[in-house]
């Protein structure tokens, strides 16, 4: 398992364990940072030199077991320009001393001071945040270890501030979030075996202990909706699929909610249209979207966000029964509408269409955003560094927009247009479910904007940014629990007023 992070708020006396303190260009440090290494001497100075290490952003100085600190390890770490420096930096390098921290170290003291002073408890808090993303690793099913990985249970993480009173209330917040990220992290890292649609639905429906009211809603009852479509993706499976509804009333009385709703494949073979065999294992990660939506929802309940919002998860696998659905097939949606199934393997959006339909039917929110990893078109316009975002409100893009550059998870634009609908047109039914190769992330956000009316909506494509996701200064994991982050400040800068 995994070490578990404690942590702790202090003064500056007294530092245990690897210490970790910031410095400016040229070695600029901190008055409490100075007068902790003071018994060092010049050692620093001559230690930066022999490794031409200046204290630039991101830069590190590893000094072990440095003479006059009776301290095993000394990791001095680079912030360049203080007055350049966002809260996303702050937590990026939080995320860097974290991963300066050895395996196998049992604790560490990181001073939150820069040249200037101590940090402001907003700016402790983000160091902690970006230390907790960066500790989480994923490895429950791990039974042995080779020599060098071995693990305390418990690592403690004190941060040395000047107001730890102050810190301890800012980091509740910030913990609340992360907890939300870990959650989200955890539920796409699971196997398939493990985590099927009804242990998804099992585990969202755990967040009743935070005053989440969670609503399961089985087959008979999906039937009884009309979902044709996201049952006929499911109807392969041996495990019946679910339909998650998750709502926190953190707002005044009746006020409309906002809503996510996510993509819950919990494993795609791409049914009849079955992929290939090379890489099939990485679709366990198909439900990085239902995922992100309920560690969304746990942490705004967690930090009781002043909002009203409705998560909804449609939960499914792809499965290639006799029973499964086939090329040729055509479905009724709960709104009416008719798709052709033209690939079974375009069915992310098959499960999305009802569930969008449903939500903005009953809960009439301010606005919808839906995750998905929905299509390899938009890796290969986007890579992994962006989500690919359709919106047909350009106030909800722009707030989007925002909040993923505050945190570093971006998003780009991408256009919706009537000539792509063409592409979807059907001989048999109202459409198809894919366009062909051509524009294919755009001919599927056409189809999902067929479902929302005139509501505002956005549709974020994070085929390349939940599942086998970057490594960065944050995450080394391979599911990065992209857009709880993103969502959790687009909901506290825009509709908590």
């Amino acid at each position: 398992m995994a070490a578990a992070l404690k942590f702790s708020f202090t003064g500056f006396a007294h530092p245990r364990g690897v210490l970790v303190v910031f410095c400016e260009d040229n070695l600029k440090l901190g008055p409490a940072t100075s007068r902790a290494l003071a018994p060092i001497g010049d050692l620093l100075r001559r230690a930066a030199a022999a490794d031409r290490f200046a204290g630039k952003n991101g830069a590190v100085l590893d000094i072990i077991a440095p003479a006059g600190l009776n301290l095993p390890r000394l990791v001095v770490i680079g912030i360049g320009k203080e007055g350049e420096l966002k809260p996303r930096d702050i937590v990026k390098l939080g995320g860097i001393a974290m991963g300066k921290v050895p395996v196998a170290a049992a604790s560490a003291t990181i001073f939150a001071e820069f040249g200037s002073g101590a940090l402001k408890a907003e700016q402790v808090a983000d160091l902690a945040l970006g230390v907790r993303l960066r500790g989480y690793a994923f490895d429950l099913y791990k039974t042995k270890r080779k020599e060098g990985e071995e693990r305390p249970s418990k690592v403690e993480v004190n941060f040395a501030c000047s107001n730890p009173a102050s810190v301890a209330k800012a980091w509740a917040i910030k913990e609340a979030i992360a907890d939300g990220v870990v959650l989200a992290r955890d539920l796409v890292n699971e196997p398939a075996n493990v985590l099927y649609p009804a242990e998804f639905a099992r585990r969202a429906s755990a967040l009743t202990k935070l005053g989440v009211n969670v609503e399961v809603l089985d087959v008979a009852a999906m039937k009884k909706l009309g979902m044709g479509a996201l049952l006929g993706v499911g109807q392969g499976s041996a495990h019946d699929s679910k339909l998650v509804v998750m709502r926190w009333n953190g707002g005044k009385r009746g006020a409309d909610p906002v809503a996510f709703i996510g993509k819950g494949v919990c494993f795609d073979t791409g049914g009849i249209s079955i992929k290939p065999a090379a890489g099939m294992e990485d679709m366990k990660g198909d439900m990085a979207g239902a995922a992100c939506v309920t560690g969304l929802i746990r942490a705004l309940a967690a930090r009781k966000a002043k909002v009203n919002a409705v998560g909804a998860i449609g939960l499914v696998e792809n499965m290639p029964d006799g029973k499964a659905q086939r090329p040729g097939d055509i479905v009724k949606t709960m709104s009416g509408q008719t798709i052709e199934i033209i690939n079974t393997d375009a069915e992310g959006r098959l499960v999305l269409a009802d569930v969008l339909h449903y939500v903005n039917k009953r809960f009439k929110p301010k606005f919808m955003v839906n995750l998905a990893t929905l299509t390899g078109a938009i890796i290969v316009a986007l890579g992994h560094e962006y989500a690919g975002m359709f919106c047909n409100d350009d106030k909800l893009a722009e707030r989007l927009g925002k909040s993923g550059e505050a945190i570093g998870e971006r998003v780009w634009r991408m256009p919706l247009g009537p000539e792509y609908d063409k592409l979807i047109d059907s001989k048999f039914a109202d459409m198809k479910n894919t366009g062909g190769r051509w524009g294919g992330a755009i001919t599927a956000a056409q189809l999902l904007q067929r479902f929302v009316g005139k509501t505002p909506w956005a549709h974020l494509d994070i085929a390349g940014t939940g599942m086998d996701s970057p490594q960065t200064d944050i995450n080394r994991s391979w599911a990065s629990g992209w857009g709880v982050r993103l969502l959790d400040r687009l909901v506290e800068d825009y509709y908590e007023r």
